[in-house]
């Protein structure tokens, strides 16, 4: 399953360094000029789990493979491009086919590096942003707006119940709120997210800062820290010139440099499990000697729907997930244990699907 989280932010933020980084690739072209990265860079990173070691080292498994969280390098966008600035619509677009965003925010001084706005003023940045979004929602729901509202007139149920939605979004954007704040009923969900409001999608700010302050953070990230807690966002402190050392390092030469630099893990790894936590996604395991494998999937799956992201067939067929907990399954030192403890599980079809589960699926053919 294809989940893509969108790197956005003002041009000379950090984004492409971050994204190499992400990446371990010169994919995405990093230069202190705006608008160095022209079309948007696609790449697939591992989302950091020990649980699939333990799991692996268990079952004596030969292969060990993570799941992993998209992220979309997006240029700089500028103020004005939901009216077409620097190359605004077509970013714009890019983002509107993302399911998050993570908005990287300067935090940082060094005069060598120019900012296109002329001061380190990272609210104001967010700001920036966050305003362009909304202007562009703001123009696409108005445009769309009066013919739902003639439907609905008309008796037309689905419509009424878009421009419902419609005029929900609107009233918030109209007093410079995001899309993300009106309040959606469960069953809406997926109306309200086929209205494609840019603003509606979850955001991770990124506070990159100078080496000295990637472990406890600075002003700038502080109060960064402090408008996502208001929002009930999520915030995240890198450093992305370290996160770039790190990267190009050998593993066994990663730890003596975090040591050094006063960091336990590198940034880029709560950066990824942010992401996945923003994105409300959980994952559970399939375990045996062959393979260790973890999979993604939505808070909320059942069963089936889980089955069916290893294989079509398997959710067609579904017949029962034989299930053991992860706590259970190293509790046990593994499945037979796990059995003889009474820890393993037989579930139907309107199980919903924990986080950690070790899953083994029995379908019909």
């Amino acid at each position: 399953m294809g989940f893509k989280c969108g790197i956005v932010g003002l041009p000379n933020v950090g984004k492409s360094t971050l994204f190499n980084a992400l990446t371990q690739t010169a994919a995405a072209q990093a230069a202190n000029y705006p608008f160095c990265t022209i079309e948007p860079n696609v790449g697939d990173v591992a989302v950091p789990d020990e649980r699939l070691e333990k799991l692996a080292k268990i079952a004596g498994s030969k292969e060990i493979i993570p799941t992993r969280l998209t992220f979309v390098d997006i240029a700089g966008l500028v103020r004005g491009a939901s009216k077409g600035e620097g190359l605004g619509n077509q970013f714009l677009a890019n983002i509107r086919e993302c399911d998050a965003i993570a908005h990287i925010v300067r935090c940082f001084e060094d005069s060598d590096i120019a900012h296109v706005e002329g001061k380190i003023a990272p609210l104001n940045d967010i700001e920036t942003i966050e305003t362009e979004l909304m202007l562009a929602d703001l123009e696409s729901l108005e445009r769309r707006a009066a013919a739902w509202e003639k439907k609905a007139k008309g008796g037309d149920k689905e419509a009424k119940e878009i421009f419902d939605l419609a005029a929900r979004c609107l009233a918030l954007l109209r007093d410079g709120k995001p899309a993300r704040l009106a309040a959606v009923k469960p069953e809406e969900q997926k109306r309200f997210e086929s209205l494609g409001l840019l603003s509606s999608k979850p955001v991770l700010y990124v506070c990159n800062v100078e080496e000295a302050a990637a472990a406890s953070g600075n002003v700038f990230s502080k109060a960064v820290e402090a408008r996502a807690a208001e929002e009930g966002a999520r915030a995240v402190i890198v450093s992305a010139k370290i996160e770039s050392e790190i990267a190009v390092l050998a593993e066994d030469e990663r730890k003596d440099y975090l040591e050094a630099v006063g960091l336990a893990e590198p940034g880029l790894n709560r950066v990824i499990r942010a992401g996945y936590g923003l994105l409300r996604l959980i994952t559970f395991f399939t375990v045996g000697p062959k393979e260790a494998r973890a999979w993604t999937i939505p808070l909320g799956t059942k069963a089936p729907q889980a089955a069916g992201v290893i294989h079509t067939d398997f959710e067609k067929g579904f017949i029962r997930a034989e299930t053991i907990s992860f706590a259970d399954y190293v509790a046990c030192n593994g499945e037979a244990g796990a059995r003889e403890a009474g820890k393993f599980r037989l579930e139907g079809k309107d199980y919903i699907v924990a986080d950690g589960d070790v899953l083994h699926f029995r379908f019909a053919t």
